[in-house]
């Protein structure tokens, strides 16, 4: 019996129609433009307005696009794992939400929480499933409504963050082509919690008028020590996958980076060798969507990508979570339509 192996077959995406410029962030809070982009590289970012709006909308969005460029019928959907940091509710799951959304009825659906790593460890997870023979589509979407937990009054992190949400379809290939999810590597600080975090609305803090007062609600992030860790731990784990796995800087067709900052991203191009041509780039326009960033980059440069490419994802997030997974791209992006 051939090995199986989970492929990446398709990509969908979605954005906001709003577009919130650095020019109207100058009028919020007191920043310019171009300290924005000189230190983080964002000019806009998308923001999702509306009543009841949350996560599930854009992950249903993304979902639906990506069901229709593969021709994939929801019912024949065997699993969905949303990655999120802003889901809808406490409970139920957001991936549940989006499995009604798309009426996806044969499916099990749950949500997975590690900030901006979130959709690396959920291609990991849903690859594995697909690898032990049970199940043969499996669709990951990353989404953040990042507008809902941030302070606007606050020019450390409002200047940061967007909204979108992104998905993948995995798909089971026994072809013996070894194509697809091939490596991983995965770690947590858990000391790092203390450095950007939420400080209330979960259990330890519940919402209350004194944290509402507080503004604990909204993103905290100490900046320097986030920076520091991000470059060095999304740096390293990209390069220990190569290094693994015998991939030199001009093995490599593109690193998919979490878009958080681009002299993050700057950094861990340059400790694996990779030219900056082979950088997926798209912080400009979107700035950090948190888990949406991998898929999103990937919906930008689909048709860029090559069966047989070899591809690094790298990020890092909240908690302290980061790491890097290396795939074997599918099939060629400019034959999809």
């Amino acid at each position: 019996m051939n090995k199986i192996n989970a492929v990446i077959t398709g990509v969908g995406g979605y954005v906001p129609d709003y577009i919130l410029t650095n020019k109207e962030l100058e009028t919020i809070v007191d920043t310019t433009s171009d300290w924005i982009l000189e230190r983080t590289g964002i000019q806009e970012r998308r923001i999702l307005k509306g009543e009841n709006l949350g996560s599930s909308f854009m992950a249903t969005k993304a979902v639906e696009e990506l069901l229709a460029k593969t021709n994939t019928n929801p019912l024949d959907i065997d699993l969905i794992i949303c990655s999120t940091t802003t889901p809808d509710f406490v409970f139920p799951a957001t991936a549940n939400l989006v499995s009604d959304d798309i009426g996806a009825k044969n499916a099990f659906s749950f949500d997975m929480q590690a900030a901006c790593s979130g959709f690396l460890y959920a291609m990991t997870v849903g690859s594995h499933f697909i690898e032990g023979g049970r199940y043969k589509k499996v669709i990951v979407v990353g989404a953040d409504k990042m507008s809902s937990i941030v302070d606007y009054t606050d020019r450390t992190t409002c200047i940061i963050f967007g909204d979108g949400a992104a998905a993948v379809l995995l798909e089971a290939d026994d072809s013996n082509e070894n194509l697809g999810f091939q490596d991983a590597f995965l770690r947590v600080d858990g000391a790092g919690w203390k450095h950007l975090h939420q400080k209330a609305g979960g259990s330890r803090r519940p919402p209350s008028i004194e944290t509402i007062e507080k503004r604990e609600h909204f993103v905290y992030q100490e900046g320097q020590p986030v920076f520091k860790n991000a470059v060095t731990n999304m740096a390293d784990a990209a390069a220990l996958v190569m290094e693994r796995n015998n991939l030199k800087g001009d093995d490599v067709a593109f690193l998919v980076p979490h878009q958080a900052n681009k002299r993050i991203i700057d950094a861990t191009a340059n400790r694996m060798g990779v030219g900056h041509e082979k950088v997926m780039l798209n912080i400009q326009k979107y700035g950090n969507t948190t888990n949406a960033t991998l898929g999103l980059c990937l919906k930008d440069y689909e048709s860029r990508l090559k069966k047989g490419d070899n591809i690094i994802f790298a990020a890092f997030g909240g908690g302290f979570t980061w790491g890097a997974t290396y795939w074997k791209w599918a099939y060629n992006g400019n034959e999809i339509k």
